[in-house]
């Protein structure tokens, strides 16, 4: 019997005025996964969920982009492993991480989640932490801003020259982690990445 699926979950929050902002890139990562994939279309998954069933690096795999704000995507993503019978050690998060510079990407299965709720929010659904996530650095907020604002805003104009690339290196990871396993990725993409 073949293996299950892979589960790439995407973090980000839903509706076009977040499109553009810091915390949305984990959604762009997995849109451009889709592309690669041959450009499927994502559907409404009854899990709160837009998903996409595919092949990724010769695996099955589920895309998915969950509809809730990212605090939340608990929820949906939790649902969609149990719907689509997905072991917690197959689910990958992308998602935007504050303690990374712009652009460098990290690899790693569980840990804490230094601060993210949207992995607060998985790690409680799972009641496990022991998934993979494709950490995507954001860089931290200059000054006195805060976090949860900075999360949310458009990237710099520098930034978002260079946002392309960054998203190109996190879906190279993401397919990497499913074709190589945890080690071998974090071996290539660790010394690609600042």
């Amino acid at each position: 019997m073949p293996p299950g699926p892979s589960l790439v979950v995407g973090l980000g929050n839903p509706g076009p005025e977040y499109a553009a902002t810091r915390h949305n890139i984990g959604f762009h990562v997995v849109d451009l996964l889709a592309t690669r994939a041959g450009g499927g279309r994502f559907s409404r998954h009854r899990t709160n969920a837009d998903v996409l069933e595919t092949r990724l690096a010769g695996r099955r795999a589920v895309l998915a982009k969950p509809r809730t704000y990212v605090n939340l995507s608990g929820g949906p993503v939790a649902g969609l492993a149990r719907y689509f019978s997905v072991p917690v050690t197959d689910i990958v998060v992308v998602h935007d991480e504050l303690d990374l510079g712009f652009g460098v990407v990290r690899l790693k299965r569980g840990g804490g989640e230094g601060g993210h709720n949207g992995l607060r929010s998985i790690s409680q659904s799972l009641g496990s932490k022991e998934y993979l996530r494709v950490r995507l650095g954001i860089g931290r907020p200059p000054g006195r801003q805060d976090p949860a604002d900075y999360v949310l805003k458009r990237f710099s104009a520098t930034e978002a020259k260079e946002l392309d690339l960054a998203v190109d290196l996190a879906a190279d990871a993401a397919e990497a982690l499913l074709a190589e396993g945890l080690e071998l990725a974090q071996n290539r993409f660790h010394a690609l990445s600042g």
